[in-house]
This record gives C-alpha cells, sequence and structure tokens, in this order.
C-alpha cells in the first residue's frame, strides 16, 4: 500500500517537517539526559507520553505503550480531557500520520519517502518513542554499511577464544527489536548497498532472523516492527529491489503546503533548539523568519509568491530543514555578535550557503533572483543591501 501526496496540495517538508515545542525531560530520565544536546523524544517529552497513557483507555497493540489513537495525538498535538497540552510534533494531513500509525499496528514494516528535510527522521523517532518508549534501536544506513549491522556481529575475542556461541554473538538493533517485541529503525535506506538492503527481507517477510553458524534462529515476538526511512533526491541512492519494496508500505511525506505552515514550523523548531542553546526568542524574529521562508518556497517553486514572476530554481533543496538551520544559525550571530535581535544581515550569509551549492551556476541565479526579485520588493530593502554585501 503506497500514500503519496503530492507536493502541490501538502504541508511542510512541510506540513510533514518536524515541528515541537520543547518539554521538560523525565524526572526518571537517565542519568546526564537533562544536559543532553539533544534528548532523545521518549525523554524530552516524557511528560507527555506519561499523561497520554494516564488517560489512554483504548485497545493497544501487543507491546504498544500507547494505543494508535493516542500515538497519533502524540504526533499531531491536541488537549486531553484533563486539559493537558500535547504539542504538534508533525505539522501536515492528519490522514499521514494515521496510515504510518495503522502500518506499525499491522505485520507490514513502514516506509517514510520523500525528499530531503521533510522531516522523515523526526517523525521516525517519535513513532518508535509512542510506540515503544525507545527510540534509539537504530541503524544508520551509509555507503558502507555491513551486514552486521542489520544481522548481528561477532565478539572476536571470544569467538576465538571458544568458538561460535550465543555469548560471542553481537546482536544488531534489529535483532534485539525482534526478541523483545519493539520497533527498530533503519535511517537512509536507499543509501546501503543493495545486497545489504536485502538482509531485510526474510525478517520482514517471514518476522525470523537465521543464524546458520549456531543452527538457530531468532523469531520475533509481538510488538515488533520497523521503520525505514529513505530521500528519493540525493546522489548515491540504491533503488530497493521490487522483494523489499513488497515489504513495506510506504508513506510519501510531502513540502509545506502553504507559506503560513512553513513559518510555524520553522519558528517552532528554532524556538525549541534556541532555548536549549540559550538563544534569544521573541516576535521580533518572525519577519526573518518569514523572509527566509519566502526566499526558499519561491526559489523552490520557480515562481513568486504572487504568481507573477518565474524564477530560476538552484541545485539544492531548500527545505524546511535548511531554513530552521539558516534561522537557527542567525540567531547565534545575533546573540553573539549583535544586539540579540535577528536581522536581515543575521540570515544571509546563510541563505547564500543554502542556495549557492553549485559555486558556477547557483551563483548565477541567486543573483537574478536578488536583482528581479528582492530588489524591486516592498520593505526588503535592508535584506537585499545584506544579501549584495554577502554575495560580492
Amino acid at each position: 500500500m503506497t500514500v503519496s501526496v503530492d507536493s502541490t496540495t501538502s504541508t511542510t517538508e512541510n506540513q510533514s517537517a518536524p515541528v515541537s515545542t520543547s518539554a521538560p525531560a523525565s524526572a526518571a530520565a537517565p542519568a546526564g539526559e537533562a544536559e543532553a544536546l539533544r534528548p532523545h523524544a521518549e525523554h524530552a517529552f516524557a511528560a507527555e507520553l506519561a499523561a497520554l497513557a494516564a488517560q489512554d483507555d483504548r485497545p493497544r497493540p501487543a507491546r504498544w505503550r500507547l494505543s494508535p489513537w493516542a500515538v497519533a495525538t502524540y504526533l499531531l498535538g491536541g488537549t486531553l480531557p484533563d486539559g493537558t497540552v500535547i504539542s504538534p510534533k508533525y505539522v501536515g494531513p492528519r490522514r499521514i500520520v494515521e496510515v504510518a500509525v495503522t502500518t506499525l499496528a499491522t505485520d507490514r514494516a513502514l516506509l517514510l519517502l520523500g525528499v530531503p528535510g521533510t522531516a522523515k527522521t523526526w517523525v521516525s523517532e517519535h513513532l518508535a518513542a509512542a510506540v515503544s518508549g525507545d527510540s534509539t534501536l537504530l541503524v544508520q544506513g551509509t555507503a558502507g554499511t555491513p551486514e552486521e549491522a542489520i544481522r548481528y556481529g561477532w565478539n572476536y575475542a571470544q569467538l576465538l577464544a571458544h568458538g561460535p556461541s550465543r555469548d560471542a554473538l553481537v546482536p544488531s538493533p534489529v535483532m534485539r527489536a525482534m526478541a523483545d517485541g519493539m520497533t527498530a529503525r533503519v535511517e537512509e535506506l536507499t543509501r546501503i548497498p543493495a545486497d545489504v538492503q536485502d538482509t531485510l527481507i526474510t525478517i520482514l517477510s517471514e518476522k525470523t532472523l537465521p543464524i546458520p553458524e549456531l543452527g538457530q534462529e531468532v523469531q520475533a515476538v509481538r510488538g515488533f516492527n520497523l521503520i525505514a526511512t529513505a530521500n528519493n533526491r540525493d546522489r548515491g541512492v540504491n533503488d530497493l529491489s521490487s522483494a523489499l519494496r513488497r515489504r513495506f508500505n510506504t508513506v510519501v511525506l510531502p513540502l509545506p503546503e502553504t507559506a503560513e505552515a512553513e513559518v510555524e514550523i520553522v519558528s517552532r523548531r528554532v524556538d525549541q533548539i534556541g532555548r536549549s542553546l540559550d538563544l534569544p526568542s521573541g516576535p521580533e524574529g518572525i519577519d526573518e523568519i518569514r523572509r527566509v521562508v519566502t526566499v526558499f518556497r519561491e526559489l523552490r517553486d520557480g515562481v513568486t509568491a504572487d504568481g507573477r514572476t518565474k524564477v530560476k530554481s538552484p541545485s539544492g533543496t531548500l527545505s524546511t530543514a535548511e531554513a530552521i538551520s539558516v534561522v537557527t544559525n542567525g540567531l547565534a550571530l545575533a546573540a553573539h555578535f549583535g544586539d540579540g535581535v535577528l536581522r536581515p544581515g543575521d540570515v544571509a550569509a546563510g541563505i547564500l550557503g543554502a542556495v549557492v551549492r553549485d559555486p558556477a551556476a547557483d551563483r548565477v541565479i541567486w543573483q537574478e533572483y536578488l536583482e528581479a526579485v528582492v530588489r524591486e520588493r516592498d520593505g526588503w530593502k535592508d535584506f537585499y543591501r545584506a544579501c549584495r554585501e554577502v554575495s560580492a
């Protein structure tokens, strides 16, 4: 089953992009978790998860911490009967989240697909945190990911001393999830070599991981499932085999549908990151956030917001995640080298770095956009001058 939302009718890197407000870390969090630069979702939002669990009286699949309804509420946000406010982690079509959650309640694995920056990793982490209470059973996909990262490895000191045994076996995150009925995660699945990808076929179809060296196998217990993420734009992608793709339900996370939705996403996420870094926040910065989002959307779409002027699109993705990075860096500049108020000069260099990936072609596109669009726009003179200065 594939659910796809066309980018022209969708929402944030979109309404699918990461949105959240910070929540206090759980008192029961591991030592040092409260000081972590980026706590795991199950610790950062422990209070919300506990409130949902306390009031969740709906049926829960085996070994799930919450019911499917409560998992969707955790991701999309809402207000519980006792008045507890659940912050939105994802802004986008509700049906996308419902299909993703429902998939995890079946024996089908979930593939979150989309262009870079559409919150695939963010959604994956929060789904695992809400379903299993643990988002750390993670395999990071790269061109060098070996089979052992998905299946199992060996403690070679034990192996040489005593031969193959369960004590010498080093389980992968996927094997641990199978044994404990948890949710495993595989990031950037299409960056993993095709022959390594296909080690998942037996795991997903038979729910079994053979260990031929021991003449044994690990059978998945109820509650086990797997979330994979993949993007379809970056270079170096290894397409999934048809056999492996059939083992997944694919949910496409779209780009933001409207500028206002994207501004909301960037504002919320920047506020969360800024507080963790002790950066200033305030309504004064909303104008620059709106400007960054407008520039990214116009260059991404190839047309100005009013539809009157066509512009060329650069080679970069200009995702919501990149907009968040540009604004966060601008806040740091304003805090450490300015008066704490986000201004055009604080975001100009970041925008230039995001837009100009190809020094030749992208620079020409950026200069044309500055002169044809930014220069003539009312209220954008300071922004134009700041961009010209860093582009010189």
